[in-house]
C-alpha cells in the first residue's frame, strides 16, 4: 500500500498530529496497527482518536491505502488554478502565555503531548464557528473567519470562537498544569487565496496588515484575554461586553490604533 500519511491527516482535518507521526515513524504499516493507546501516548485527544480508528478501519476495510493517497493529489492540482482574492475577513491569533519557560521545564515528549492537545483543541473550537486553521506556528496559531466559506457574521464567530477557546483552556487538565492563553482579532482587507510551499509546508498565503495587527494585539492582551480591533467591535455592536483600552502605539503601525 502507498500511502502519505501526512496528507491522510490533512484530509480528516487532523493536521495538527502530523509532527507527532512523523516523529515516531509511523508510516502506513505501522498506521493501520495503531490502536487507542498508542494515539492516547501521541497526545492525540479523545474524539480524534476516534476519527483517527474509524478511517483506519476504513481503510484496512477496503484495501484503499493506494487509493486514498490519489484524491488529495487530485484535489491539489484542482486547487492551484484558483487566484488569489481581495477580501475583508477576521483574523484570530491565539497563543500560549509563559511557553519559553514551559519548553524550558519540560521534557520534549511531555511538551509535544502539551502542543498536540492545545493544537487539538484549537481546531476542535475554530470548526466548530466555520472558521479555518491557516498556520500553525508552534505554540501560535493563525485562523481565519471569512475565508473560503463567508458568513455575515464572521466577526461574531470569531469573538464567540475566541472565548469559548479561553474558556476550555481554562477547564482542561494539561499534564504540566493549568495554561493560559492571549488572544488578538483584527478585521480589515487582506488578499487570500495563492498556494505556498510545496509538500506538507503548503498553505494558503494571505497578505496583508490585518494579520500583522491580530498578532500584535495577541502580545498585547493579558493572559486569559481578547482584544479586538475597532472594525471588529463595529461589526459586533452590542453582542458582548467590552472594556475600551483607548489608542495604542503599535510597532509596524504608523498610527495609534
Amino acid at each position: 500500500m502507498c500511502l502519505d500519511v501526512a496528507a491522510w491527516l490533512r484530509d480528516l482535518g487532523l493536521q495538527q498530529y502530523q509532527q507527532a507521526f512523523q516523529d515516531e515513524a509511523i508510516d502506513v504499516e505501522a498506521l493501520l496497527e495503531l490502536t487507542e493507546s498508542d494515539l492516547e501516548k501521541l497526545g492525540v485527544l479523545l474524539g480524534h482518536r476516534k476519527r483517527i480508528l474509524r478511517a483506519v478501519g476504513v481503510l484496512k476495510e477496503t484495501g484503499g491505502a493506494a487509493q486514498a493517497a490519489a484524491p488529495s493529489k487530485r484535489a491539489a492540482v484542482a486547487a492551484r488554478p484558483e487566484r488569489a482574492e481581495r477580501r475583508q475577513v477576521t483574523i484570530m491569533f491565539c497563543d500560549l502565555v509563559g511557553s519559553t519557560p514551559l519548553s524550558s521545564r519540560l521534557d520534549p515528549e511531555d511538551l509535544r503531548q502539551v502542543l498536540g492537545m492545545y493544537n487539538g483543541l484549537v481546531s476542535e473550537v475554530t470548526r466548530e464557528f466555520d472558521g479555518t486553521v491557516n498556520r500553525y506556528m508552534g505554540d501560535g496559531v493563525l485562523i481565519c473567519f471569512g475565508h473560503p466559506q463567508a458568513y455575515e457574521d464572521d466577526a461574531e464567530r470569531a469573538v464567540h470562537a475566541g472565548l469559548a477557546l479561553i474558556d476550555r483552556i481554562g477547564k482542561m487538565e494539561f499534564p504540566c498544569g493549568p495554561l493560559e492563553i492571549r488572544i488578538g482579532i483584527a478585521t480589515g482587507p487582506v488578499v487570500i487565496g495563492d498556494l505556498i510551499g510545496t509538500g506538507d509546508a503548503q498553505e494558503r498565503g494571505i497578505v496583508g496588515e490585518t494579520p500583522n495587527l491580530a498578532f500584535r494585539l495577541q502580545g498585547l492582551a493579558p493572559p486569559n484575554s481578547l482584544l479586538i480591533n475597532s472594525i471588529t467591535r463595529q461589526l459586533i455592536g452590542d453582542f458582548f461586553e467590552y472594556r475600551d483600552v483607548g489608542g495604542l502605539d503599535i510597532r509596524g503601525f504608523a498610527r495609534r490604533v
